[in-house]
Order: C-alpha cells, then sequence, then structure tokens
C-alpha cells in the first residue's frame, strides 16, 4: 500500500483508526483506505452514523463559545483527532483571541496534521499522549507551556471515553484529570450509546464488531453509567442530554432521529 506524504512512517496502514474513520465521516481527507472500508462497513449498517459525528462536532462548538462566555480561556481537548473546520482553537480563539488550546491524540497521524495546521499558533499545541494516562498528559511540554492549572480550563472528552474499555478504567483517567483542575474548571462531555437511539441494537452490536478490528474498540454504556463520568463535577443545565438538546442554537424539527442517541453534558468544578 502506497504511503502519502503526510503520513508518518512506522504507521501500520493494515489497521483501521478511529480518528482516521471519525475524519472519514466528517468528511476529511486524512485516511486511508483501511479507516474507508471500515466506516463503510458501519455506515452500511449505521447510515446514519456522519449524522451523529456532525451533532458531536456542533455540540463541542456550542460548548466551548459557552465556556468562553464563563470566562474559560484554556481548553485541554483529549482525543481531538484530525484538525477539521471548526476546532477548539478556531472556535475558542475567535471568540476570544489569545485563548490557549492543547490538543491530545495518541495518533500519529492526527498529531502530524495537528502540528502542520497550527504551525504559527503561539497559543495552541498538540500533545502526543493517551487518556489512559492522564499523568502523561498533565506532565507534557504542551500542557506545562500552554495551560496554567491554577486557573480554570475546560476539559474535553468529546467521543473518546467511549473507545475505553473498563480495563482502561477510564472512571479513574477522569477523576485524575479533574484532580489537577482549578475550581471554576468545566469538562465538555460526549458519549455512545444505545439508549434513546432509534437504531436497532442488532446494527448497534454489528458496528461495535467493526470497531474491534479498528485501533480501540466502541463501548456503548447506559446513561448512569455516562453520569458517573461526572463525579466530582456539577452539571450545567440542561444535564446530561441527547447532543442537539444541550443549548441548541436553532429549532431541532428537522434533526435526523439518529443523531439523539448518545449523551452530552457540561459539568463545573466548584
Amino acid at each position: 500500500m502506497e504511503r502519502p506524504s503526510w503520513a508518518p512512517q512506522g504507521i501500520d496502514l493494515s489497521v483501521p483508526s478511529v480518528s482516521r474513520i471519525y475524519d472519514y465521516y466528517l468528511g476529511g481527507s486524512h485516511n486511508f483506505e483501511v479507516d474507508r472500508e471500515a466506516a463503510r462497513r458501519a455506515i452500511e449498517i449505521m447510515p446514519g452514523l456522519p449524522k451523529i459525528m456532525q451533532a458531536n462536532r456542533a455540540f463541542m462548538r456550542r460548548a466551548v463559545r459557552y465556556a468562553v462566555d464563563q470566562g474559560v480561556d484554556q481548553f485541554l481537548d483529549i482525543g481531538s483527532g484530525i484538525p477539521t473546520f471548526g476546532n477548539v482553537h478556531e472556535v475558542a480563539q475567535t471568540a476570544r483571541p489569545g485563548a490557549r488550546v492543547v490538543y491530545v491524540d495518541n495518533d500519529p497521524v492526527a498529531v502530524a496534521h495537528s502540528r502542520a495546521v497550527l504551525e504559527g499558533n503561539k497559543d495552541a499545541g498538540i500533545a502526543a499522549a493517551d487518556l489512559r494516562k492522564p499523568h502523561q498528559i498533565l506532565d507534557s511540554p504542551e500542557v506545562t507551556r500552554l495551560l496554567d492549572l491554577d486557573r480554570p480550563v475546560a476539559l474535553l472528552l468529546v467521543a473518546v471515553l467511549h473507545f475505553m474499555t473498563e480495563e482502561d478504567q477510564p472512571e479513574a483517567a477522569v477523576a485524575e484529570l479533574r484532580d489537577a483542575l482549578a475550581p471554576g474548571s468545566l469538562v465538555v462531555l460526549t458519549h455512545a450509546s444505545t439508549e434513546g437511539s432509534p437504531a436497532p441494537e442488532q446494527a448497534t452490536k454489528v458496528v461495535e464488531v467493526v470497531y474491534t478490528k479498528a485501533s480501540s474498540p466502541l463501548v456503548m454504556r447506559s446513561r448512569t453509567q455516562v453520569q458517573r463520568f461526572f463525579d466530582g463535577f456539577e452539571l450545567v443545565e440542561p444535564g446530561l442530554v441527547a447532543m442537539p438538546h444541550w443549548r441548541p442554537e436553532s429549532p431541532l424539527e428537522q434533526e435526523d432521529p439518529i443523531v439523539f442517541g448518545g449523551y452530552a453534558g457540561v459539568g463545573h468544578k466548584a
């Protein structure tokens, strides 16, 4: 398989990557045929997947603007993926010039492409690190250089926790990050779930199988399980809801029912 010029050396082009599959869903070009094949298989089973990803990104942008409105000007986006239009730094720095953003991803393509996109932006950086090792994130040169953890930070865990199994101890990882944040900080979180989704349970299970062959499995969790990630945070209105229901900026009448599967919320650390 021919390696594109933008692809870092050492990447296994035979294994689909969750961040590159996500890039494909969003119409990006930084993905390989193995990623596109996995994405197409998932879309065949659940045609609404790209719409779910778009709803996810739309929620993220609304939540970033909310954070800026609350006076937060520092952002830590973990599992940030491959930059596409409307990234955290674009939204935050448009609303608040000088806002600082650190992206974190463990996919070498996401890291390399993020570095290229952020070149010349002194207020944003990308750390090659993994949510399974929170200390690796907190001690990274990028976090040390750009973020002041004695001041409020918006921690973004958008569409990332459902790629962690229980063995990865996701609740402990979130708690470690929470404990490192100053009072007034926010957590912005989305998570896939079969609850509230019109997709047949069988289709969801087949999509999960597609992801078992990728760089990370897809783990669906119930609303109760997702809510546990907010321990130590106070949920802001309207609480833990379907992504389109979190402070929508336009009427929802035309939304495809598929985008109401999964949960989104923002928590405030007192």
